[in-house]
This record gives structure tokens, sequence and C-alpha cells, in this order.
């Protein structure tokens, strides 16, 4: 079996003669830019259109290709619920029932909130088995997945027409007096077809045996010291009193579906795209999160997520909104899952918070050396996203030591070009500053590696920024040292002059802040020579310039930076 997953598609290799050509052209445009979803399609729809339509009696090579297309395609994009649908139409007309439940069964278990796929799957049972129990079962695995679905009103329509199609009434009442209290789109239509059953049908299939009992000693107290009642009075007493049993039910998913109203009206996309959302469709999601959490209901808030992380799949803010959510009920398990489904499946490796906050919640929990390969793992995409390495440096630091850490750091400075490697030494430095207490150790990690990294722009802010901080009672001795470093920017450095400019404002704020007397000559004659004689007003320093970190690998998704939301 072909192993899928990223790079997975290069291993297909079609040998059937129809098609030949054009086909490994559509593979090789989309090993080329597997982000690609058009690609994807154009190939899935054309690998499936092979010998008139593949089919139990097309030639090997084409039922092998369409599978392995199949297969690669929704490993890449689970969400995409009508090609499970089209998947498993296929497999039935190749294999039969069989294999074409399990790509039912695979499909729903990638996006169980999709109420379309487990009315379809149902549906298929339905035609497929003549076991009504497990038809039944899988029925009820879908109310689990899709029953509180604002829009799930096709999976119940199924279940009542299945429980009806095999004359079993006593069920299908049971099913329409579970509905009719849950907050969905058609709650109206099913508590008025089950207000008719509620006249009809045997009242020991109206409510559920402790509700019953209730009812009925509400209807002895009421009775209680009056003349004995015929039995037909009393069913017509117990009937009234299920009657508003139903009716108060239904005035409250009432009032449940109007305050949901607008938020389910402003969901314009509930379905998987590789296309972004409009940004009123995002801050709809989020205050609809923050209404469901509110109501502390953990099972519904946690379907919305669900429901949410369809559309929302590719915006990481959401998933770590769900994490968190999760974490804070306890539930740490949970949460970890979700890190994993985010990070191994949706998110792209362009939106590294998602990961960083996975390897955090791997440490927290114990598992150091699972945070630690996860760490690896982003670097290996993404060798030069600065954040990740000196995240993995902390995670060395704090369960390995200082030096550990130190060490590392140099591991990765001996790979990394100028400016990533700049980074790297001034963390070097910070950790042995503020973490192990070595000033002067970090000193000398700065004056060993200077001439490494004269265009640094961050090494040398992270130099004259650490000096600066150094508490001493020797002001002059001080100043000696922090003038040394400016000059040593200044004359080994190499800047545009616009961050040349930018760093000697450092220093010249140090002079302001905190320079002797002598200061304010010293950084009048900066001032001329750096800011020059026009202008020099609006180029004086008031704040340090804010400091970025560089170095993050580009983008494969092009809706990725827009996705990267906090």
């Amino acid at each position: 079996m072909l192993a899928t997953g990223r790079g997975s598609i290069a291993q297909i290799h079609y040998t059937g003669e129809e098609a030949a050509a054009e086909i490994n052209k559509l593979l090789g445009a989309v090993v080329e830019n597997e982000d690609d979803f058009e690609k994807w399609e154009t190939l899935v729809t054309r690998a499936s259109e092979l010998e008139g339509g593949v089919t139990r009696n097309s030639s090997p090579s084409a039922i092998e290709l369409v599978r392995n297309v199949y297969d690669c395609f929704l490993t890449k994009f689970p969400l995409f619920f009508g090609y499970w649908k089209k998947y498993a139409d296929l497999e039935f007309s190749i294999g039969g029932t069989e294999t074409a439940e399990m790509v039912y069964e695979r499909g729903v278990s990638c996006i169980t909130p999709s109420v379309d796929l487990w009315a379809n799957y149902c549906t298929f049972k339905m035609d497929t088995s003549h076991d009504n129990d497990i038809i039944r079962e899988l029925f009820e695995r879908g109310a689990h997945f899709v029953g509180l679905d604002f829009q799930s009103h096709p999976f119940w329509d199924k279940y009542i027409e299945f429980e009806e199609r095999i004359q079993e009434p006593a069920n299908a009442t049971k099913i329409y007096s579970r509905v009719l209290r849950l907050p969905i789109y058609q709650f109206s239509r099913y508590y008025e077809k089950f207000n008719v059953l509620l006249g009809t049908r045997p009242v020991e299939e109206l409510a559920d045996p402790d509700t019953l009992e209730t009812l009925k000693n509400a209807v002895q107290l009421e009775n209680q010291g009056q003349p004995e009642k015929p039995v037909l009075e009393i069913e017509r007493q117990l009937r009234q009193k299920i009657n508003e049993y139903y009716y108060n039910s239904y005035l409250k998913t009432q009032v449940d579906v109007s305050n949901r109203w607008n938020y389910e009206q402003a969901i314009k996309r509930a379905y998987f795209h590789v296309t972004e959302l409009e940004d009123a469709e995002l801050d709809n999601w989020r205050k609809y999160l923050e209404y469901e959490e509110k109501q502390g209901d953990f099972e519904r808030t946690s379907f919305l997520y669900e429901r949410c992380l369809v559309a929302c799949a590719l915006y990481d803010e959401f998933w770590l909104r769900y994490a968190r959510w999760m974490f804070s009920q306890g539930k740490d398990e949970n949460a970890r899952i979700i890190y994993m489904r985010a990070s191994c499946i949706f998110v792209p490796i362009s939106a590294p918070t998602i990961r960083l906050n996975w390897a955090r919640f791997e440490e927290k929990i114990g598992r150091i050396s699972v945070a630690r390969d996860i760490y690896l793992a982003m670097l290996h995409e993404a060798p030069e996203h600065t954040e990740t390495l000196v995240s993995l440096a902390g995670l060395e630091r704090r369960h390995e030591g200082n030096d550990a850490a130190v060490r590392l750091l140099e591991e990765y400075i001996g790979r990394s070009n100028s400016q990533i490697g700049g980074v790297l030494v001034a963390e070097q430095a910070r950790i042995l500053w503020q973490c192990k207490g070595a000033v002067d150790e970090a000193r000398q990690v700065f004056k060993d590696k200077y001439e490494r990294f004269p265009d640094s722009r961050e090494f040398w802010v992270n130099y004259i920024q650490f000096e600066v901080a150094q508490p001493t009672p020797d002001q002059e001795e001080a100043h000696t040292r922090i003038k040394a470093v400016h000059e040593l920017m200044r004359t080994k450095g190499r800047f545009s002059a616009q961050v040349s400019k930018e760093l000697s404002h450092y220093y010249m704020t140090y002079l302001l802040n905190q320079g002797g007397k002598d200061a304010a000559e010293e950084y009048m004659q900066l001032d001329r020579d750096v800011n020059g004689y026009v202008s020099s007003a609006k180029s004086a320093p008031s704040q340090p310039p804010s400091q970025k970190r560089k170095g993050q690998k580009g983008q494969p998704h092009k809706t990725a930076n827009k996705r990267q939301r906090k």
C-alpha cells in the first residue's frame, strides 16, 4: 500500500497507455507544488475519467492510479467531504460494498462534524445492509458527532425515515422527542410532527420511564382527595402533562435558537476550502465561540469548535483557542490531540505558533523528548526559523542546564548565515548573563565572535544593550566599555547607512540617559556625524527602534500571513 503524507504523490507512477503523457504531466505539476489545490483537483478529476470512468472492469493501472491519487489528495485535504463521497462511490463501482464502507469510515473519522457525509454514509448503509441493528448503530454514531449541528435536519430526517421504513414507529417517536429539544434550524417542524404523535401513540412511547413516572405522580397528586376517575380520564390528564412538558421544552429550544440565530446567519461558508474567509466571518466565529463558552456547556462548546475548525482549519488562531479552552477544562489529553491535529494535518509550517505551543504543552506534561522532537521537526522544514531555534535552546536550558543550551546554540551558529547566527550568539550571551549569572563569560562571547557577524544588526544591538545594562559604581569605566563597543561597531560593522544610524542611536540614547558631565558634548558631536546637518531634529533618537527577529522561512501557502493570528 502506498505510504501517504507529504511527498507521497511523488511515489505514484502511472503505467497505463491511455493519456499517459497527460497524467504524468498532471502528476508532475502536483509534485512541484503540493499546496496548490487546483492542480490536485485537475489530477483527481482526470484520473477518475480514465477509460470512460474507472470501474471494476477498468485496467489495473487505471484502478491503482485513481485509488492512489484519491488517497494522497484526501490525506492532504481531508476536510473536503464531497470528495470522500466521490471516492466512496468510485470504490463501490470498483470493489463493492466493503471497500466503499472503508472509505466512508475514513471520511467520517477525518471530518466528524460533516452532516452531509454522515447522512450519505447512513443512506449508503440503508441501501446495502439488511441488519437494522447495525444501521441504527451507525445512525447513533452519527447523532453523537453531528446531532447538535444547527443544520443537522438532513441527518435527522434520514434517521426518522429509516425507522419508519422498517416500521418501527416507537423508535421514530423517540427521535422526534430528542430532536425538538435541540437548538437546530428546523426544530419547529419536528415539534409540529411530534405534537400529532402525542395524541396518537401509546403513552409509554412518548417519554423516558423516569420522566413518565414523574408526570404520573403529578397527575396522582392533582387527583388526591377527589373521586376516583376513569382510566381514560387519567390517561387524558397524563397526555396533557406530557404535552405541557414538551411545550416547555419547545419554548426553551426556541430561546436557544433565537440566541444563536444571528451567529448562524452570519456563517456564509460552513465547509472547508483553501481560499480565505472574509474578516467578518472570522469575527463572527470568534463571537460565537465566546458566546458558547459563556454558556458553560462542555459538549455544545466543543462541538462548535469542531464545526468552526472545518471552515477555519487553516487559521492557527482557532486551533490555539480550542487547545487553550480544552486545557482550561482540565482535559490535557484532549488538548494534546488538538495540537497534534493542527500541526500534523492542517496548519502550514509557515504558521509556526501552533507547533511552538504544542512543544511547550508537551514539556508542561513532562514529555520532554516529544517537545524536543517537535522543535527538530520544525527545523527540518524551516531551518532558519529563529524563534524555533531559541525555543529549542530554552528547552535544553531548563532541563539540561545553561551550558547545554549554549553548546546547542554553538552547533546551530556554525550552520547559520550571519543574520541568524547573530541572533543565536545574542541568545548565548543572554543565557550566560541572565540565567547563569556569568557576566564575564557573556562578554567574552561577544568579544570572540564580533568579527564573524559584521553585518548582523541583532548581534550589535544586543552587544551594546548588554554593556549598557551592566550595573557598575564606576561610571567612567562603564562609559569606556560601552563607547568601545560603539566604536567597534562603527569601524568593523558593515551596514547600510540607515542601519548604521539606527545602531548609533542606541549609544546616543545611553549618553543622554546614563552619561556623565561630558555626555552632552559627545552626543552633539555624534548627532552631527550620524544625523548630518539636514533634518537632524527628525533623526535624533527618543526611543531605540523596536527589535525584530529575522530568518523566518518563506510561506508555502499564499494566505499564510493572514492566518497567523494569535
